[in-house]
């Protein structure tokens, strides 16, 4: 018999899975379950990453510097502790294979991010799940759990898949709470959704024990390129790029985010079209008797009577033609997760959950 084995922890990580993205024998789909920019990027990103066909022979650069740079311009953080990688999972992983290990712990909330437990499986340490309250992150249960094997704290903000936030305060009382081993991670993937907010980069700033991550896949609309960055403290930039390998993103990811990130006027567009569409989508769907906690990300959790109910509508969904998240996985099996899609698509769920409630 064989005696090769992975290292511990691996086998207990549950494969990811992605949103369902089509259906047999349907051939317009509305995909609603990835959290997608519906309108896509913009044609200025589109038109850097069609330029890059003609250096696709030629090895981009390592340092990532011009990326780097449009970020601190656009976002008012220094470029010099910027980190670049393949989507901010990547970045999750960087932290995760940097300060966890075997006898440490890793702290996450009870509806988290899968990629915070598999990444922590992967690097060998102990994934700690804490309780939310009603669905948000509850600061006193993450510092209740906190101990000396404690070696990094994951939350997103805004939550997926809620849609909630924990306030400023509540996040720095968090930040100072932590032991001093201890770093706290802020997930950021749809802090662009939410106006004037900085997804912590302020935090960051002022503390020597918080990283923040976002990503290019959400409000930029280049979830296909797989782009994230992450911004924190000089000397925890300084050994994660001690990991990262050197040609992790490509000249095509490179230059298609710059531009994106630098089209300024299209992500506001883009922000404004999300919280009108959403406020719009809320409504009608409360109005159905489908209640939801206020979104501040580009989806919404519904929520229903039970299980049982969100799993019918989700299959008569399914048989109209649309595609939203199932979120049993997160703990959530009474919730059906509805990205907010452009006007055509925010109608057409609305309308087909009304209809599932007898009220078409």
């Amino acid at each position: 018999m064989s005696q090769i084995r992975p290292q511990p922890g691996i086998l207990e990580i549950a494969p990811y899975q992605g949103g369902q993205s089509h259906l047999d024998g349907v051939a317009e789909v509305v995909k609603l379950s990835s959290n997608e920019n519906p309108f896509g990027p913009s044609d200025k990103a589109k038109e850097a990453f069609a330029r890059t066909a003609h250096q696709l022979h030629r090895y981009p650069p390592t340092d990532h510097a011009k990326l780097r740079q449009a970020i601190g311009d656009v976002h008012g953080v220094d470029p010099g502790r910027v980190i670049c990688g393949v989507g901010s999972d990547e970045i999750i992983t960087f932290l995760c294979q940097a300060y966890a290990g075997p006898g440490d712990e890793v702290i996450h909330t009870e509806h988290w991010f899968s990629m915070y437990r598999i990444s922590t499986l992967a690097a060998g340490a102990t994934p700690v799940e804490v309780p939310e309250r009603e669905r948000v992150v509850d600061v006193d249960a993450i510092l209740d759990a906190c101990n000396e094997r404690t070696r990094l704290v994951f939350i997103a903000n805004p939550a997926n898949p809620t849609g909630t936030m924990v306030g400023g305060n509540e996040v720095a009382r968090l930040a100072d709470g932590l032991p001093p081993q201890a770093i706290l991670v802020l997930d950021g993937a749809y802090a662009e959704f939410v106006e004037g907010y900085d997804g912590g980069a302020a935090l960051v700033e002022a503390r020597d024990n918080v990283v923040m991550t976002r990503t290019f896949s959400k409000i930029y609309g280049l979830g296909g390129l797989r782009i994230g960055w992450g911004y924190g403290p000089a000397e925890i930039i300084d050994v994660l790029n001690r990991v990262r390998g050197p040609f992790n993103l490509s000249q095509t990811q490179l230059e298609t985010a710059e531009a994106a990130v630098r089209d300024v006027d299209y992500t506001e567009r883009c922000r404004a079209d999300n919280a009108r569409l959403r406020a719009w989508l809320a409504e009608a769907l409360a109005e159905a008797g489908v209640p939801s906690d206020t979104s501040t990300a580009n989806f919404i959790l519904a929520r229903f009577a039970s299980p049982a109910e969100a799993e019918a509508c989700d299959e008569w969904l399914k048989s109209q033609g649309i595609i939203v998240r199932r979120v049993n996985g997160y703990k959530l099996p009474h919730c059906l997760r509805i990205t907010v899609g452009d006007e055509a698509s925010c109608r057409r769920v609305a309308h087909a959950v009304r209809a599932f409630k007898g009220q078409a």
